[in-house]
């Protein structure tokens, strides 16, 4: 994968989905369309305008338009980096690395995509570019069931809360039992635990799964190991058993790594 390079996006909107969630569309310069390059799965990193904030902010992507050079990410405010980004209006100019990372390797054939509260959004893009069959599983918290209105017209929508308010009550992998839902491929974003078990449900079915990761990063680029992960076999660039989640991630066969 070529070395992508830092470029000025255009922020193009900005909309407050919940509480704490943002919704942001970014342009991209012509000579850098980062939305032409971008598969489901990867991610931008987001430099704060802050010189005493050097580290970037990594970000899913969640939507994108090819021809209008824009992506969009969906995040969770989480510190002073993000509350700076839900400050931006249009007509804003944010620093940026687009797209990196490793995404879904999209198959055909009947599919479960799972999302778990902010793994929910890289399941949009999926959503959209997945042939045949599509059911999405999302996990939330409550009823602020951000993004759920906006899968409906590419997949069969469940819904899993934890206290019951909307759909099954409980966790993803009840929402997938009560419903007897079946598939050839499952793809999840989300929390540990949920991966933990998703990765447990596909090993019992049967089922080739594909999980991203979410991990805290620092560079983004694969050179300082920061977020690495535990993985079956060696990495060649460290001669142990990890994975960087930047840069040979952050998507992964679920067999692949240990969590």
């Amino acid at each position: 994968m070529e070395q992508r390079k830092k470029c000025k996006a255009l922020v193009t909107s900005q909309t407050r989905l919940t509480a704490d969630i943002f919704s942001m569309w970014l342009q991209f310069p012509e000579e850098q369309n980062a939305a032409a390059a971008a598969v489901p799965g990867q991610f931008i990193s987001m430099y704060s305008a802050d010189g005493s904030r050097l580290l970037p902010r990594p970000i899913s992507i969640c939507d994108m338009d090819c021809e209008g050079r824009w992506l969009r990410v969906v995040y969770r405010l989480a510190g002073q980096g993000t509350e700076e980004f839900s400050k931006l209006r249009p007509g804003s100019i944010i620093e940026v690395i687009a797209p990196l990372g490793n995404g879904f390797d999209r198959r055909e054939g009947k599919s479960i995509l799972i999302g778990g509260g902010i793994g929910i959004p890289p399941m949009l893009a999926l959503a959209k570019s997945l042939p045949g069959e599509v059911s999405v599983v999302l996990g939330y918290r409550d009823k602020e069931l951000f993004l759920s209105d906006e899968f409906y017209p590419y997949a069969k929508v469940y819904i899993a809360t934890e206290d019951g308010s909307v759909g099954t009550k409980g966790n993803v992998i009840d929402a997938i039992l009560n419903n007897a839902l079946s598939a050839d491929q499952i793809y999840a974003c989300g929390p540990v635990p949920m991966l933990r078990g998703v990765k447990l449900y596909a090993r019992e079915h049967r089922i080739p799964a594909q999980i991203s990761m979410e991990e805290k990063m620092a560079c983004g680029i694969g050179a300082c190991l920061a977020c690495v992960c535990e993985s079956r076999a060696k990495d060649a660039h460290s001669n142990v058993h990890n994975k960087r989640v930047c840069k040979d991630g952050p998507v992964f066969a679920a067999e692949e790594i240990e969590i």
